[in-house]
């Protein structure tokens, strides 16, 4: 493709980060990704510890033709990482020894549902369908265009979804929503867990977000046969190819511009021209960089931060069958767990649900033969660093309910440690406080609150990623990308 002399550099190599210097490219601009770690991926990266390799982030794949579209517009649609379809999605523990297989065909799904929790199946397929509507309304206005440009707003897809706003439930929070077209309470509990994928507390986020599990029930739920990392690499493979450079541990320390344009990135003392910049990173890192200063947004810093994670990348030396690749054991008191995560909380509680990824499951050389790689993480409050007491404290009552619930001692079979708490993750993605997914979804206004994909104040400045609009998780950090490339112009 034809290059000319227009520079971007894109601020940090995540997803979103990778997404948009494949797009650059293709219109013609000079790519330079900057990396302050050395690996690429940001939260989608990987960990190996004494033969067992573990995804240190996202570790569900939803919306794979997001990722099919990038590769294709790259020109190298053959670098798709191959995928296993999940069937059953996840597998549901409850202390009190119910256990639950969510199958993945919706109908299925339904019927099991009700020979489990002994409600009507057609209650439980409506809420699927209910989910799959809301979605079909509120993805073309809330996550496939920008909520920043008055355009937005009187497209057809825009006003279709005023016309069909009662459908959205948007003054019910996602539990009441749930416990009105449900009514049991496990099965309530099981929906509510939705609202983690965005790092969310269902008792507080709107009911719009009934959305989430339509992905996973109507267009499917993945696993990249080589891991997650996969994802990083293909996406890492195509900018290289189309001529993107990929600067690693280079860490920008001021953005200048003249107040009306870009002109400038330094790093190490340097300065480098540019005449456009993206910031692939979080909104409160990126700001203190600009030079001049310009004031992050009030609403952005006042914003409530989403939760952060305790993980336990466990290598065990021995395989459990009654275990699929994910699985959820929740606590007995769901309230009570979303209340002690805000910040008037006390943290992690004494029963904590507990998510368990295992990639082994199907792709089998993460774990030595005989073994698994258990991703095990509860829920953590997203204000910095636990101490070690904490951190000690919250192992054993998690071993502990595992080891009771699968009715063996798992503290005897774990044969390599990797703990990541929230100033960890900080301090490997660059979020602050280890928030997973930037501001939190827990209003109505969330959507319109978050950053833009671009700034009217300075020409030449875009932004990407889990930060900014439309959220956090691979897919959306794709549609970001391609958002922000929506809104730049092309090169002649």
């Amino acid at each position: 493709m034809k290059k000319t002399g227009k520079k971007a550099i894109v601020i940090g190599g995540g997803v979103s980060g990778l997404a948009i210097s494949i797009r650059l490219a293709k219109k013609g601009y000079q790519v330079e990704i900057w990396e302050q770690n050395d690996f690429l991926g940001g939260k989608l990266s990987e960990h190996w510890e004494q033969g067992f390799r573990f995804d240190a982030g996202p570790s569900l794949f939803t919306l794979p033709e997001l990722l099919e579209e990038v590769l294709e517009f790259s020109g190298h649609s053959e670098l798709m990482p191959s995928l296993h379809r999940l069937d059953p999605v996840c597998r549901y523990f409850w202390n009190d020894g119910t256990r639950f297989d969510a199958a993945a065909d919706p109908q299925q799904f339904a019927q099991e549902a009700a020979g489990t929790f002994g409600v009507d199946a057609q209650r439980v397929a409506s809420q699927l369908k209910h989910s799959r509507e809301i979605y079909s309304i509120s993805a073309p206005v809330f996550l496939e265009r920008s909520m920043h440009r008055l355009g937005t707003y009187f497209n057809l897809d825009f006003l279709k979804g005023v016309v069909q706003m009662p459908k959205l439930d948007v003054f019910k929070t996602m539990h009441e929503a749930h416990k009105k077209n449900l009514g049991h309470e496990k099965l309530v509990q099981f929906f509510d867990r939705y609202a983690t994928y965005n790092g969310s507390n269902p008792y507080k986020a709107p009911a719009t977000l009934q959305a989430i599990p339509s992905l996973e029930y109507f267009r499917g739920a993945w696993l990249p046969k080589g891991g997650m990392i996969s994802i990083t690499r293909a996406l890492t493979e195509a900018a290289q190819r189309m001529g993107v450079q990929i600067q690693m541990q280079r860490k920008a320390t001021a953005i200048y511009h003249n107040g009306k344009n870009i002109e400038s990135v330094e790093w190490d003392g340097q300065r480098e021209s540019a005449d456009l910049v993206v910031s692939a990173i979080d909104v409160q890192r990126f700001y203190p960089l600009l030079n001049p200063a310009m004031p992050l947004p009030k609403r952005i810093e006042q914003a409530e931060r989403s939760t952060s994670a305790l993980v336990f990348n466990w290598g065990m030396r021995s395989s459990y069958p009654e275990l699929d690749v994910h699985n959820i054991f929740f606590t007995d008191d769901y309230r009570n767990e979303f209340d002690a995560l805000s910040k008037s909380g006390n943290g992690i509680i004494e029963d904590p649900s507990i998510y368990l990824f295992i990639s082994s499951k199907r792709v089998h050389e993460d774990a030595p033969a005989g073994g698994e790689n258990w991703f095990t993480m509860v829920n953590a409050p997203g204000i910095g660093a636990l101490n070690q007491a904490q951190i000690k404290e919250a192992r054993e009552r998690i071993g502990g309910k595992l080891s009771r619930i699968l009715g063996r001692d798992i503290f005897s079979d774990i044969q390599a440690e990797w703990i990541m708490q929230p100033a960890d993750i900080a301090r490997r993605t660059g979020s602050p406080d280890g928030a997973l997914y930037g501001p939190s979804s827990n209003t109505l206004w969330s959507a319109f609150n978050r950053h833009a994909n671009s700034t009217s104040k300075i020409k030449g400045l875009y932004f990407t990623g889990g930060s900014v609009h439309p959220g956090g998780g691979i897919p959306l950090c794709l549609l970001s990308a391609k958002i922000a490339d929506d809104l730049i112009p092309s090169l002649p």
